[in-house]
């Protein structure tokens, strides 16, 4: 849910297409994004408490209940979806990896995508995990046209990095390669996200150029595009890459959909939290950084086949 979003707007996933485009490095082999809706956690996390090499970092109240509380929109496969009740994907996987070197349990709890930063602001999460791009705008709390701030930045703790994609009803991209070919066409996104951002964007060069604007088709959840893009209401979806992969893998036994042009927009997904809970922010850093050079991290990413979105070191607020 990228750079722009979330991908841009205060709650967006992962901007402009002129942004250095990279190719798409093959197909992912992947195994396998409201309102409060659910809580839940990866079943395997060990709570070792004070025995785990980074509980001592932890803030007291977080040390005294063992539990992190991630808010997370958790209908964005493979970063995040249920799977037979229980909640799966790259940022469970990770999280559990962090929890083993924290002694804590992550607690996911389920939200529209476009509310977590609000939940976060709130004190409603300690965290809010969920595909979500680190980007200036939402570190200082700026509104991401405007350039005006509109209410309290949020620090990122960077674990990953991921580009945008378009995809089509397989058999039927009705020209589209790129963004630019989007020009009066219909596109299906999902409300905030970096996807969203560029759209727009895109829009208006259409408009200048004469071309014929972008229909945008916003929606709750990633899943929600994809069905509209099945019936054929839009003509294109554009969502991350790990997310656009997947559901050119797995949707209709991968009959359903095909990937078009190239990956846009490579940014770093982080951990977002409040810039009051900077001993959490440097918990967490310490514990990414724990992970990567034990191995932890590099087992989840082969597990989801997205080594190539790896970090080699943990950073605070590296999106630009």
């Amino acid at each position: 849910m990228t750079a722009s979003s979330t991908h841009r707007p205060a709650a967006a996933r992962s901007h402009t297409a002129a942004a250095g485009a990279i190719a798409v490095a093959g197909a992912l082999l992947l195994t396998g994004c409201g309102d409060m809706r659910d809580k839940a956690g990866p079943a395997d996390q060990a709570v070792k408490g004070s025995e785990a090499p980074l509980f001592a970092k932890l803030p007291k109240r977080i040390q005294d209940s063992k539990v992190i509380k991630v808010g997370s929109d958790i209908a964005y496969p493979p970063v995040e979806f249920k799977k037979n009740g229980k909640v799966v994907g790259i940022d469970p996987d990770i999280a559990a990896a962090l929890g083993k070197e924290l002694g804590v349990r992550f607690e996911f709890n389920n939200g529209t995508f476009d509310s977590l930063l609000i939940g976060l602001r709130s004190k409603r999460y300690d965290m809010a995990m969920s595909a979500m791009t680190d980007t200036k705008d939402r570190q200082e709390g700026k509104d991401s046209k405007t350039g005006k701030k509109v209410t309290d930045g949020v620090d990122f703790v960077d674990y990953f990095t991921a580009g945008v994609s378009i995809y089509t009803k397989k058999g039927d991209t009705k020209g589209i390669s790129s963004w630019a070919d989007l020009c009066d066409k219909k596109v299906g996104v999902q409300r905030g996200t970096v996807s969203d951002d560029m759209a727009k964007a895109e829009s208006e060069k259409c408009e200048k150029d004469d071309k014929g604007s972008i229909s945008i088709e916003a929606f709750d959840t990633d899943l929600e595009a994809q069905t509209r893009l099945k019936a054929g209401g839009v003509d294109a979806v554009s969502s991350d890459f790990p997310v656009a992969a997947y559901a050119v893998k797995t949707s209709g036994g991968g009959k359903d959909f095909e990937a078009v042009g190239e990956q846009v927009e490579a940014a770093p997904y982080g951990i977002a939290l409040s810039k009051e809970n900077a001993q959490l922010r440097d918990a967490l850093k310490a514990a990414l950084e724990a992970i990567i050079k034990n191995g932890a991290y590099e087992k989840v990413l082969q597990t989801w086949g997205v080594e190539a979105g790896a970090v080699k070191e943990a950073k605070v607020n590296g999106g630009s």
